[in-house]
């Protein structure tokens, strides 16, 4: 593990997200987060992300994106 403060909370951040952390590790990671405004950063940005990908899971398609992505996956194949 390295010394560095930044560098031990982006070894935590996906763990603290997931909330898996210990309670020290918490701890460690969440006074840092309150100080460093470059590690809060990451973290927002990280957690944003999260949120995009899980609502992207669920959202469906718009009518004829399917369709639309099929031709062009058949013209990705004859250009070949």
């Amino acid at each position: 593990m390295s010394g560095d403060p930044c560098d031990r909370c982006e070894e935590l951040l996906q763990d603290f997200l997931d909330r898996t952390l210990t309670n020290e590790e918490w701890a460690t990671a969440e006074s840092h987060l309150g100080a460093c405004d470059y590690c809060r950063r990451r973290y927002r940005f990280e957690e944003s992300l999260r949120r995009y990908v899980k609502l992207s899971a669920v959202e469906r398609m718009p009518p004829g994106l399917m369709a639309k992505l099929e031709e062009l996956r058949g013209l990705d194949a004859t250009a070949l």
